[in-house]
């Protein structure tokens, strides 16, 4: 009977010490719990590189080609195509590659793309031309002003054009509007791909030709 009267004693004991240290931990804002709780993986990061076989497949219908897309908060290159007629001279192939530079950049990114944290800040709808007459040879006219672009906008295309067949290759691009403004010389330079949000790409006037 003693032996049965001190189980009971103990047990009353055992509940009354765990009612207290609920009360205490809730008072402390934690909540109690019998379990480990599990939260689930940390959140994802940007990774910014590419494996998807589909990325290949967009490579092979034309001119290979680099276009560089929104990652994080830099600029990363990702490989593309853009179709141009055979036979083209030199001034309309420029402006095909641009057009079709331009139109890759404007596309949304695909799935794979968009789970590496690839995004894009340009906008479709945009043509390219050629020179102006007084425009340097390398001259493209886009049918809005640069300086009505986004930074980040106007970085993704400074920086894809003059890595391209549509410039001249010396890490710049001559970039015009629609109206009698004169072009200028827009280059891309670490600090643009590094930082599109807070540095522009620095331009300079171009004498007529």
């Amino acid at each position: 009977m003693k032996h049965v009267k001190r189980v009971k004693r103990d047990r009353a004991r055992r509940l009354l010490a765990f009612s207290l240290l609920a009360g205490l931990l809730t008072g402390c804002g934690i909540r109690a719990t019998e379990v480990p709780t599990d939260f689930g993986p940390a959140p994802s990061r940007a990774h910014c590189s590419l494996t998807d076989p589909e990325v290949t497949t967009r490579t092979t219908r034309g001119v290979p080609v680099q276009v560089f897309l929104l990652c994080g908060s830099s600029l990363v290159s990702v490989d593309r195509a853009v179709r141009v007629p055979d036979g083209a001279a030199d001034s309309a192939r420029r402006v095909l590659v641009a057009q079709g530079l331009f139109d890759e950049l404007a596309e949304s990114p695909s799935v794979a793309e968009k789970e590496a944290g690839f995004t894009t800040d340009v906008r479709g709808g945009m043509k390219v031309s050629g020179p102006a007459p007084g425009d340097p040879d390398d001259t493209l006219r886009l049918s809005a002003s640069p300086g009505d672009l986004t930074s980040y906008a106007l970085a993704q295309l400074v920086c894809t054009f003059s890595d391209s067949a549509a410039a001249e290759g010396d890490g710049s691009v001559v970039l015009g509007g629609p109206a009698a403004d004169r072009p200028r010389r827009y280059e891309c330079t670490n600090e643009v791909r590094s930082r599109p949000g807070s540095a522009e790409p620095p331009s300079s006037e171009v004498p007529e030709n």
